[in-house]
């Protein structure tokens, strides 16, 4: 859905050359244009617009004095630093422009009609006079001569085994006669011209030739390979042109057809076989076509046409055609008419092999223009919903519009046309962001037709529905109404008769104002014309354009761009200057565009789509080179984006490793766009999606979510960048637009908790707007369900950038409780019968979901039906339910309200079987109340309840009790059902104390005994733990004799040994036992050396000392010693094997090293041999 826009126009005026211009060639590394006329060729550069070099051929013989000779090729030879001429007469000659020499390699004494090189500049092709090819090197070596007219097929004839014959298939009315009727081959084409046609496939491999069949008078293509094998022969085609051209990438070989009511481009495939045609917009024999082109990427093919028949009185007329495909369809895109008399008739034209978008047209009075062209895609620029996000495609005399707001129809169908009597140029939106869908229209008449959209009173005859129409089919929406048609009134009309795009870069910048652009003709200079309405009350229906004022620039402008918010104008020169073009100013000043830093901005490369958008607070200039190359003001920020696209604060790309990338521009910079779109950098989140290979941005809709990319081939695709999505719904819940936000994510599957994390208190303010927006119970149901804890702001969806959101968090209370509660109370508020699935949703939904409120709501809809319309019953509210809870767990729920009314009502919807069920309800309403209900929560396992209801049964249950506390481990529940003082509570704490010291809980199990008052056990307790204070305490409390008390104190003394307690010990033995000499001893084994001095000295034992103590230091002194060695030694021994790997490792490296020796350079040297002298052989046609 792209356009061909005129970049830049290359003009050379009245060149001063002798005679007419007949052919003419490019020297594409020099810059300059080799012209042939009948009498030689000069060499003009047209960017300084001066003649290089001229050189005669009639001087020295090659062209006749009187004027009549012609030249019929011209090359330029690169690696022989020459120009290769071919006249009409048979002359091959070789012309050095720098020493002006002239040699003549050849001749054909029959005469040269045509001269064609190969791609590769290693063979040439000459056609003679006799019909015969010869094929000759670049060093003009004759290597086989064959005639043009071959009986034979070719190489690649077909086998047939007779199926499909013709013979064998029925012919209807006409008979089994029409089997055996010989085809009648028409003639040629009364205008042409007879002579052979040649064309080179890309790679140089085959070349086609067409010519003019002596036996049948019809045209015929054959193609040679380049061993000047003929590989095949075309099947018969009436009608068949003489113009010929291989696509370069060797698919299709393009040629015409005149059919009884049309003409056609038709295309032959190497085999010879048509494949495909497009119709031109012409009537038969209305036009002629004179030439048919290819540009070096093949992506357009250029038609010259030359009207055949006109009126007396009408001047003829000369057209360049520019032809694209796409999605199988090819479209008109460009139109340059010319005139076919005086100076303005076309010569010759050619595509440039280098730069694939540029045209050279070489005219009649020695005026050379170059055209440049570049994709463009030409759609509104509004940003809010009013905008229809039109998308404006040139196809002829048609503009195809599609309405990507409303309806997403592949090209090249299309939501409607506009139709022109003229074919179409340029396309341009308004750039006003309230009147972003008008459009105008530039034709190749020079006419303005200005189209809006608004109320008109009757149907516009220009304005035809397209894939939206049909019958029965009701449109919704406002096509647009052609307003005026406008003609532009220049100065000098005489520039319109040469150059057929005098205006450029068309902007409709205001409702009454245009800029465009021309270029002059003498200088590398540009001019921007203001184009104003001139006020017409005669004429509704046309009017004019009148240039208001101009401002020129030195310096080519190929861009021009306007900024619909704050109508800045850009302007980009050839060399990537950039300037500001004040066009409100009474003094249309243009100054230079200056980044932040204050310092002018140039783009390093030429851009071919240039945009304007604020980064920041900045207005900067974003460009896009046809090399993928991106720009921000001059830095260059990625190498590979293939589009680009500005959306309200948003900047979309598509790049080479087949992504999107999407980056929000309100808070961005330079080095974060650097790193998004470095190769090297992974984005995640909203950022980057995966997209088709070699996707191209088409369109964004405001307001909206979808992204509109084209693929290669043609088709379109829709898709809903999560950045835009997420942007969108984030501005619907700002605005409190809830019903729209939650379309768009329950489409799109955005988790619905956005909602609420977007800002909590809002949401809980607007509680009641949100469920009356809604104003569904089945989405409001689905709102519940998707409720979860997670802050989906800060893991799903995390903003770009931190905002007071975040700081707004809701402090207290659980997220699903808070909602379901909040969202409660509103509808039970509004009307609780209508939302009475959503409340019972709501309690379902809470984090300990309330079961039983539910089924008690349930029931009382069961007793009580309520007579609001739009109440549900209590039938439909449990089968609901079902749906929410598993059956078996609400069958359990309802048995525990003990309500067995319910319980059977649920029971019902089950799957279970009343023979279980019913004999076990029976057996529970014979039990007592308390027994009944501790028996449905020791079934339910509510085990808890159970032994509460089990402890009101009586005495005679606490048996019973006891083994299921046992059984559950409900000891601290249980001690709460019973006094400290009843035997039921010493029971218990009995049992309990027994189960912590089988959990090896042994302190705790002694302070449970003591405290129901088994101290026996208590002190086993301790002892077992090696509590010795609790010990004595529980021994204090049993009364202990003396005796007693030192075998404890030694038990205990001997348990804390064993635990390493030497100091506990020794205070037990101390103060049970009294035995301090066994205490001192027990603190020199465990070494502590000031409790036991103390203990000497309390007792006044010093001999102690001596025998005991000094000995016991001296003795851990030796141990400590024999330690620290050991250690020492094992330091050392691991320090020197440290030492040695480390050595054998840098040995190691070294070896490496010394292993790969260096690899020398290898030079290619040349042969020099000395150039062989050119020898001719002995050909019928060829001398030398």
């Amino acid at each position: 859905m792209r356009n061909l826009k005129l970049f830049r126009t290359l003009e050379f005026r009245d060149i001063q050359g002798p005679g007419n211009p007949q052919c003419f060639s490019l020297r594409t590394e020099q810059g300059t244009v080799l012209i042939g006329s009948e009498h030689g060729l000069i060499e003009v550069d047209p960017v300084s617009r001066e003649v290089k070099n001229e050189v005669s051929l009639v001087a020295e013989g090659f062209l006749p004095e009187d004027g009549s000779g012609r030249i019929v090729g011209v090359q330029d030879l690169l690696d022989q630093e020459s120009v290769c001429v071919a006249t009409a007469s048979g002359d091959v000659i070789l012309c050095s422009l720098s020493t002006q020499q002239l040699e003549c390699v050849g001749s054909v004494a029959s005469g040269i009609s045509v001269m064609s090189w190969s791609p590769d500049q290693e063979l040439v092709l000459l056609a003679t006079g006799q019909q015969t090819l010869i094929m000759m090197t670049k060093d003009f070596e004759p290597i086989l001569e064959q005639q043009i007219h071959q009986d034979d097929f070719g190489e690649s004839k077909f086998i047939t085994v007779g199926w499909g014959r013709k013979e064998t298939q029925f012919h209807g009315s006409e008979g089994r006669q029409a089997a055996f009727q010989m085809q009648m081959h028409e003639s040629a084409l009364p205008w042409d011209d007879h002579r052979p046609q040649v064309t080179w496939r890309g790679d140089g491999q085959f070349f086609a030739v067409s010519v003019v069949c002596p036996e049948t008078g019809a045209r015929k293509v054959r193609v040679w390979n380049r061993e000047f094998a003929l590989q095949s022969t075309s099947e018969p085609v009436a009608g068949l042109g003489p113009a010929l051209a291989w696509k370069p990438s060797g698919s299709l070989i393009a040629s015409t057809q005149d059919k009884p009511n049309q003409q056609d481009i038709v295309f032959f495939e190497k085999n010879g076989l048509l494949h495909g045609h497009f119709t031109l917009p012409f009537l038969k024999d209305e036009v002629k076509v004179n030439d048919l082109l290819w540009n070096a990427d093949s992506s357009v093919l250029a038609v010259w046409l030359e009207d055949l028949q006109r009126e007396e009185s009408s001047i003829p007329k000369t057209c360049v055609q520019l032809w694209t495909v796409g999605n199988y369809h090819w479209y008109l895109k460009q139109s340059l008419s010319f005139s076919t008399c005086g100076k303005s008739k076309i010569v010759s034209l050619m595509w440039d092999p280098v730069t694939p978008y540029r045209l050279h047209v070489l005219c009649q009075g020695w005026h050379y223009l170059a055209y440049d062209w570049h994709w463009t895609t030409d759609r509104s620029v509004g940003d809010n919903s009013s905008d229809l996000s039109n998308v404006a495609v040139i196809d002829g005399n048609r503009v195809l519009v599609t309405v990507f707001r409303q309806t997403v129809v592949p090209p090249p169908m299309c939501t409607y046309q506009l139709l022109f009597p003229h074919p179409v140029n340029q396309v341009t939106f308004l750039a006003h962001p309230q009147k972003s869908n008008d459009l105008a229209v530039l034709d190749a008449s020079n006419q303005i037709s200005v189209y809006k959209c608004g109320d008109c009173p009757s149907a516009d005859p220009t304005v035809k529905l397209g894939a939206v129409g049909g019958s029965g089919f009701k449109v919704c929406l406002r096509t647009p109404h052609l307003e005026k048609r406008y003609k532009i009134q220049f100065e000098n009309n005489e520039d319109q008769d040469v150059n057929p795009l005098k205006l450029g870069l068309l902007t409709w910048i205001e409702e009454d104002v245009f800029l465009a652009v021309s270029h002059s003709e003498f200088s590398p200079r540009s001019v921007i014309h203001h184009l104003t309405a001139a006020s017409s009350e005669m004429d509704e229906e046309h009017g004019q354009l009148n240039v208001s004022s101009s401002a020129a620039v030195d310096g080519v402008i190929i861009s021009l761009c306007c900024n619909s918010k704050t109508k800045s104008v850009v302007l980009q020169l050839a060399d990537g200057q950039i300037f500001k073009y004040l066009w409100e100013s009474p003094s249309l000043a243009i100054k230079p565009w200056k980044n932040s830093g204050g310092f002018p901005v140039r783009f390093p490369y030429p851009c071919t789509q240039t945009e304007l958008a604020m980064i920041g607070e900045e207005e900067c200039v974003l460009g896009l080179t046809d090399r993928c190359r991106f720009f921000i003001n001059d830095i260059e920020v990625a190498s590979n984006i293939t589009s680009f696209a500005v959306y309200d604060e948003f900047l979309l790309l598509t790049t080479h490793s087949h992504t999107c990338q999407c980056f929000c521009l309100r808070d961005a910079s330079f080095k974060t766009l650097q790193a998004g779109l470095s190769s090297n950098h992974v984005s995640h989140g909203e950022v980057l999606r995966k997209v088709e290979r070699g996707s191209r941005i088409v369109t964004v809709v405001p307001q909206d979510t979808k992204l509109v990319l084209q693929m290669p081939r043609g088709n379109l695709e829709v898709v809903h960048h999560r950045a835009l999505v997420l942007a969108q719904i984030r501005k619907w819940l700002d605005k409190l637009m809830f019903k729209e936000a939650f379309e768009c994510m329950r489409k799109l599957r955005i988790n619905l908790n956005l909602i609420y994390d977007h800002n909590p208190k809002v949401f809980l303010g607007n509680v009641e707007t949100f469920i009356k927006q809604i104003d569904s119970v089945n989405h409001i149901n689905l709102f519940f369900t998707e409720l979860k804890e997670e802050d989906v702001t800060k893991t799903m969806y995390p903003a770009p950038v931190t905002s007071s959101v975040y700081l707004s968090r809701d402090p207290d209370g659980n997220k699903i409780d808070l909602v379901c509660d909040a969202m409660r109370a509103v509808m039970e508020s509004i009307n609780p019968h209508k939302y009475c699935l959503s409340i019972l949703t709501s309690h379902v939904k809470k984090t300990t979901p309330e079961l039983e409120i539910v089924l008690q709501k349930v029931h009382e809809l069961q007793g009580n039906a309520p007579s609001d319309p739009d109440a549900v019953s209590a039938e439909e509210a449990l089968k609901y339910l079902l749906h929410l809870v598993d059956v078996n767990e609400l069958y359990d729920h309802s048995l525990g309200t003990y309500d067995f009314d319910l319980v059977l009502m649920v029971a019902e919807k089950s799957q279970k079987d009343p023979k279980e069920y019913l004999p076990f309800l029976n057996t529970l309403k014979k039990m007592e109340t308390n027994y009944q209900r501790f028996t449905i929560d020791k079934y339910l396992k509510r085990y808890e309840k159970a032994i509460g209801h089990l402890s009101k049964c009586g005495p005679e249950y606490f048996p019973e009790c006891l083994n299921l506390i046992k059984d559950k481990n409900l000891y601290n529940e249980a001690l709460k059902l019973y006094s400290p003082s009843s035997q039921q509570y010493q029971d218990i704490s009995i049992a309990y104390g027994e189960h912590l010291m089988q959990e090896h809980m042994y302190e705790p199990a002694g302070l449970m005994f003591a405290r129901c008052g088994a101290h026996e056990k208590a002190l086993s307790a301790f002892l077992t733990c090696g509590n010795w204070k609790q010990a004595l305490c529980v021994a204090a409390q049993l009364n202990f004799t003396k005796d007693q008390l030192v075998g404890l104190g030694r038990t205990l003394a001997g348990k804390l040994v064993e635990q390493r307690k030497h100091i506990d010990a020794a205070m037990v033995l101390e103060e049970c036992a009294q035995d301090y000499e066994e205490a001192v001893l027990l603190l020199l084994e465990g070494a502590a050396w000031e409790e036991a001095l103390r203990l000497v000295y309390k007792y006044n034992r010093l001999d102690i000392i001596e025998t005991n103590v000094k000995p016991s230091i001296l003795e851990a002194q030796k141990n400590y010693m024999a330690f620290l060695d050991s250690q020492t030694a094992t330091f050392s021994r691991h320090k020197k094997r440290l030492l040695v790997v480390r050595e054998l490792k840098e040995q190691a490296q070294q070896a490496g090293l010394g292993d790969h020796p260096r690899i020398a350079e290898k030079r290619s040297g040349r042969s020099t041999a000395s150039k062989k002298a050119v020898r001719w052989r002995t050909w019928p046609s060829w001398r030398h």
